[in-house]
């Protein structure tokens, strides 16, 4: 690792794909990501329905598309609005695309969330959405709900490149690598090239330790205030561990051996909620080789300025992180209970984050055709 390297450099240099949890017209028009490629080695970026309900409803980049679709349903305008700015991120990162082997500078867009607990509106959904960016190194997010899970695997055996978004628990990512494998390999029987179909499973960190804190407070002795801001990082660990085992299987093997890329844990939610704790935390201490660390851009930004990369700071810690769970859960607090709630409550908040984006856009057609 280069001494002298800034932070993000040193950061990229063990192995972490840096992402950008955010994207804009504006930072597509500005050339501000061209930007960030350049200074603070991003190389992909993550959108949400939450990220473009707050692009909509400030400044005026959308001015002119809204004035140009004045007159269009509304959920065909959103449509077009999103996939025109994916697709527009996607040539400004076809590049790192190239380069990458088609492993990284890949853009994200996620699937009406309200249909998150409906497979077959999923899969038609994803379809869609895949023909109509129409670029190689799109991926199309699919929660990883129960009903999501079978989505996963259809909209993979198509070849299309698939982020699986809001994991929360052991269990269910485990469940989520099981649908990936079953996707690649009915995409191998479908005659697919596996090269170019990417994967990532975003699993949510900072949400976790709000949680989990919340309910510490609630307990109030020393012993359960002492594991505050713990809980989130032992979490993503063990679902480190729990990634090193399925990819060191001979059914991953047979798959790797077909030329397919593994499904690489991608770190979501890494802002840091609490003020109390140190801002680049879900950053610095989830450092390892073979991950994707989306972040938003003031946590970039904090990271960029005093991150701290020194080692590999999760491979062996699962026995440790292992233990802090445990401790956790002496306390009276179930981690399962804990992300069932953060799963249902993901997909209400995207859910509420869409009808806003839906209500700005109805908004600014109506101010366009009047």
């Amino acid at each position: 690792m280069s001494e002298q390297a800034n932070p993000t450099q040193r950061l990229s240099e063990a192995g972490v794909s840096i992402w950008l949890d955010d994207l804009s017209r504006e930072r597509l028009s500005t050339g501000n990501l061209a930007e960030l490629i350049e200074t603070r080695n991003v190389v992909g970026v993550t959108t949400n329905p939450t990220i473009f309900a707050g692009a909509l409803s400030g400044g005026d980049a959308y001015a002119g598309a809204l004035a140009e679709l004045a007159g269009t349903d509304v959920e065909a305008a959103v449509e077009q609005i999103t996939t025109d700015d994916v697709r527009a991120a996607a040539d400004v990162l076809r590049g790192v695309y190239d380069r990458s082997g088609t492993v990284d500078g890949r853009v994200s867009i996620e699937v009406d969330p309200r249909l998150a607990r409906d497979t077959e509106a999923t899969i038609a959904v994803a379809k869609r959405l895949w023909t109509t960016v129409d670029r190689p190194n799109v991926m199309i997010k699919i929660p990883a709900t129960v009903e999501g899970l079978p989505a996963i695997t259809a909209a993979l055996a198509e070849g299309i490149s698939v982020n699986v978004t809001l994991i929360f628990s052991i269990e269910r990512y485990r469940a989520v690598m099981d649908a990936f494998l079953a996707g690649l390999e009915a995409a191998r029987e479908n005659g697919h090239d596996l090269a170019p179909i990417g994967s990532v499973a975003s699993f949510f960190v900072s949400r976790v330790d709000s949680e989990v804190d919340k309910r510490l407070d609630a307990v109030g002795s020393d012993d359960a205030l002492a594991l505050r801001g713990q809980a989130a990082i032992a979490n993503a660990r063990l679902a480190f561990a729990a990634y090193e085992e399925v990819f060191a299987s001979e059914r991953w093997s047979a798959l790797a051996a077909a030329g397919a890329h593994p499904q690489r844990p991608l770190w979501a939610s890494t802002g840091v909620k609490n003020p109390e704790y140190r801002d680049t935390m879900y950053v610095d201490e989830l450092v390892v080789d073979g991950v994707v660390n989306t972040m938003p851009q003031k946590t970039l930004d904090a990271f960029a300025d005093h991150g701290i990369v020194l080692a590999d700071t999760v491979t062996g810690t699962s026995g440790t992180a292992a233990a802090t769970v445990a401790a956790i859960e002496a306390h009276g607090i179930s981690m399962d209970e804990v992300t069932q709630l953060l799963e249902d409550e993901g997909v209400v908040k995207f859910e509420k984050s869409w009808d806003e984006l839906l209500a700005t856009t109805q908004a600014g057609l109506d101010a366009a055709g009047s």
